[in-house]
């Protein structure tokens, strides 16, 4: 077991889960699980609950501190974060559009659904106050709910994550602005606690195939129903049929129709970022590969990827915001949630804002969704629906996020005129394709 990769582990802990809670109904041993089994499957969402704000903090500040400048914002940094903010936005109107029209969750059994909604009726009874209150509100509150009064208050929890991103901009901005030799401690702190957060996630990722053992079979057990793996698989395809279109239709067309490049030369280029990408589900560790792929084989220049590629791996997380928007319709479908217009355009904020600041590391998602379920009053343990699919959806939507990185750094190199023919070296070759 120690060889097994991560995901093998999980997908073991989710098949091992499953057996266990049908055996448990078998039995009759349901009262064991929920006293027993289910309280571990907490701890662990929990422990992902715990560490979303340290992630946010520690990883957005020290992407904001690597512009070095804020004056790049004015001119190849406005560009770039533009752009990435405008594919992002795509990602997740694709990722609503496509759960929107198959509705994955609504085939979740009535009983199932029954089951599951008596479970968090008194959290419903608190959304319903809280929009009604909302309601109630001018046109202008969301705006006003924006900027806290207190940042120490916003930090204690999830839900007020956009008043914490807000004050982190703001805070990173400042530390830009201010003298190098000041900032430094401070930016020095952060990126070690950013290391630090990172590690926590390892650490807690460890646990993963126990947690998934946990809660999935305590949600057997208490949702025996087969509508609830069916369900599962159809959210699956949607998260993929999302990424497809995102990565063989809308950057393929943005690149030829902002740089002539041709469909099979971009594919060509990339396809080893994407391979190693898609094995290691971290856009961090396929950064130096990347790079390599980007300046010779797609020919812009060192000044732009070296600027644009590494905030990329920060900020731009086109196929994670597809996925959260995915999973978080989802899982309200999965509880007979109805989400109207303004909801789903509430997600479409928070996972724009939340992919700010997700670490380019695999299961950092996951965290991320935490807030974007919180941010849209949905159950956080309705995680507990898509953890077991989840590395492998992350293998492909790091292939996404990469491929995104590239199709910007292409576009921003041609708008500032330092896209030029690519120079291959054969040595590069042994990526695995050349």
């Amino acid at each position: 077991m120690k060889n097994l990769a991560l995901h093998w582990k999980i997908l073991i802990g989710m098949a091992a889960g499953i057996l266990f809670g049908i055996v448990a109904n078998k039995f009759g041993w349901a009262e064991f699980v929920g006293d027993w089994i289910k309280p571990f499957g907490t701890i662990f969402i929990n422990s992902l609950k715990l560490i979303a704000i340290p992630l946010i903090v520690a990883s957005l500040i020290k992407g904001i501190t690597d512009l070095k400048d804020i004056s790049k914002l004015s001119a190849m940094g406005g560009r770039t974060i533009a752009i990435y903010v405008a594919t992002t936005v795509v990602a997740i109107v694709i990722g609503l559009g496509v759960v929107n029209l198959v509705k994955p969750g609504a085939s979740i059994d009535q009983g199932t659904r029954d089951s599951l909604l008596a479970d968090y009726a008194a959290d419903a009874g608190k959304r319903i106050a809280a929009a009604e209150g909302q309601s109630a509100a001018g046109p202008l509150q969301a705006l006003v709910d924006l900027v806290p009064d207190n940042i120490v208050g916003a930090a204690s929890s999830n839900g007020n994550m956009l008043q914490v991103i807000f004050f982190v901009i703001c805070f990173g901005i400042g530390l830009v602005l201010i003298a190098p030799e000041k900032a430094k401690p401070v930016k020095d702190f952060f990126d070690g606690v950013n290391d630090v957060v990172l590690k926590l996630i390892d650490l807690i990722m460890i646990a993963a195939p126990y947690g998934v053992f946990a809660l999935l079979a305590a949600l057997v057990v208490e949702s025996p129903s087969q509508a609830l793996f069916i369900a599962l698989i159809k959210y699956s395809l949607c998260v993929l049929a999302g990424l497809a279109v995102m990565i063989f239709i809308v950057y393929p067309v943005l690149v030829v129709t902002f740089t002539g490049r041709s469909y099979g030369s971009f594919f060509a280029g990339m396809s080893p970022a994407q391979l190693l990408a898609f094995s290691t589900s971290s856009s961090a560790a396929t950064l130096p590969v990347t790079m390599e792929r980007v300046e010779e084989h797609l020919g812009v220049d060192e000044e732009v990827t070296s600027f644009v590629l590494p905030i990329g791996a920060t900020i731009n997380m086109d196929g994670t915001s597809l996925y959260q928007a995915v999973a978080a319709v989802f899982i309200a479908q999965a509880y007979g949630m109805e989400l109207g217009l303004g909801a789903q355009l509430g997600i479409i904020t928070t996972a724009l804002a939340a992919s700010i600041g997700s670490a380019a590391v695999p299961g950092a998602g996951m965290v991320m969704l935490v807030i974007v379920l919180g941010q849209a009053g949905i159950p956080e343990a309705g995680l507990a629906l898509i953890f077991a699919v989840d590395r492998p959806l992350d293998m492909c939507r790091t292939v996404a996020n990469v491929t995104g990185d590239a199709t910007v750094a292409m576009l921003v190199g041609k708008s500032v005129g330092k896209l030029g023919e690519p120079v291959e070296r054969r040595l590069d070759d042994h990526y695995g394709v050349g």
